[in-house]
């Protein structure tokens, strides 16, 4: 028998689903019992519900599993699900899972900024998870952040903690695959950039002020600093990147500040946590570098061209995985950490 913790995914058949499903194959903590996805997929196989988008072929384990629908009475018992839906239906849904009794690590927008769910990135805030004591419902929800403040954050808390932010102003280029499947049309972004992704420079701005923000009690006191984004879809199948400036509190040097970007570590790492990178944050130093093509890794942030800025001080470009880091990945690591921490 079994000593993995069963677990179920909610949107199954979309593209983060798919991540899920990927990164969950021969977990070592983790079991996939559950799939479930809208009623037109219901009750078929996995593999004949899902149109699988991801590289190499649907992970054995799941090629037969039943896919059910997204409600309570058709998940029974799992000790976790993890919530790839998509926003337009996660509120609601979520909420009928929570009040069923269910654990959820979400991916999803809906409840990030209810002031008693943590907004947890592992290496940055994991004492944000006392906030689960907090909450009313009979089950438990611990979100991850959007998927370009999760790479922006990353960034930003080694410096916060050793010479503290009054300002940040941040440009993304964002992948395609941050829009779903099919995502944007060819015609609208073959050589083009789309200046504008609806509520994206909304969440860049709020929610790194939660997930930095210091616990205070049964609440998070938000940091106060500035935060300005600005962000554009471009034509990259995977890998957001950013461009950031900052202005540091105390000073500092380009050197100082790569030390301190490349020595991070957090709790991932001192609880080995499977999904976690051994160094979350990977300095190139060339004069070009990071680049998608070359740089992108699954779990780790990637930050190159940290130099002196005349406006703001410094400024650096960041280059973090949409789906894995930023969506699929950050939720599972999540799980890992709320297991480690003893809430499953």
């Amino acid at each position: 028998m079994s000593s993995k913790l069963k677990v179920g995914i909610l949107g199954a058949t979309g593209a983060v689903g798919q991540r899920f499903i990927s990164l969950l194959d021969n977990h070592p903590w983790f079991e996939v019992e559950v799939l479930a996805a809208s009623e037109r997929s219901s009750g078929k196989k996995y593999a004949d519900a899902a149109n699988w988008i991801l590289k190499g072929d649907i992970p054995e384990y799941a090629r037969d599993l039943k896919v059910v629908g997204a409600e309570p009475k058709d998940c029974g018992k799992v000790d976790l699900v993890f919530s790839a839906l998509p926003s337009a239906i996660a509120a609601e849904t979520e909420r009928k899972f929570l009040d069923a009794g269910y654990f959820i690590s979400s991916n999803s927008a809906s409840f990030r900024m209810h002031s008693d769910v943590p907004l947890v990135i592992p290496e940055v805030n994991p004492e944000h998870l006392k906030l689960l004591e907090t909450q009313k419902w009979k089950g438990r929800i611990v979100t991850n952040p959007n998927c370009s403040a999760i790479q922006l954050v990353i960034a930003l808390k080694p410096l916060q903690d050793k010479f503290g932010l009054e300002k940040v102003s941040v440009t993304t280029m964002q992948a395609l695959s941050g829009a779903g499947y099919p995502g944007v049309p060819s015609l609208a972004i073959i050589s083009n950039v789309i200046p504008y992704i609806e509520n994206e420079e909304e969440k860049i701005e709020t929610e790194p002020l939660k997930i930095l923000g210091k616990l205070d009690g049964n609440k998070v006191k938000d940091e106060t600093f500035a935060i300005s984004a600005s962000c554009n879809r471009v034509a990259v199948q995977d890998g957001h990147f950013e461009s950031v400036s900052v202005k540091l509190k105390k000073p500092a040097t380009v050197h100082e500040i790569e030390k301190c970007l490349s020595e991070f570590r957090g709790a991932p790492q001192e609880l080995k946590l499977p999904t976690a990178p051994e160094k979350p944050i990977i300095v190139r130093k060339e004069k070009d570098r990071p680049q998608p093509s070359k740089d992108l890794a699954d779990m780790a942030i990637v930050v190159g061209r940290v130099r002196e800025d005349k406006v703001l001080g410094f400024k650096f470009n960041v280059l973090g995985h949409n789906t894995i880091r930023g969506a699929a990945g950050a939720a599972v690591l999540n799980a890992e950490l709320l297991k480690a921490k003893g809430y499953l």
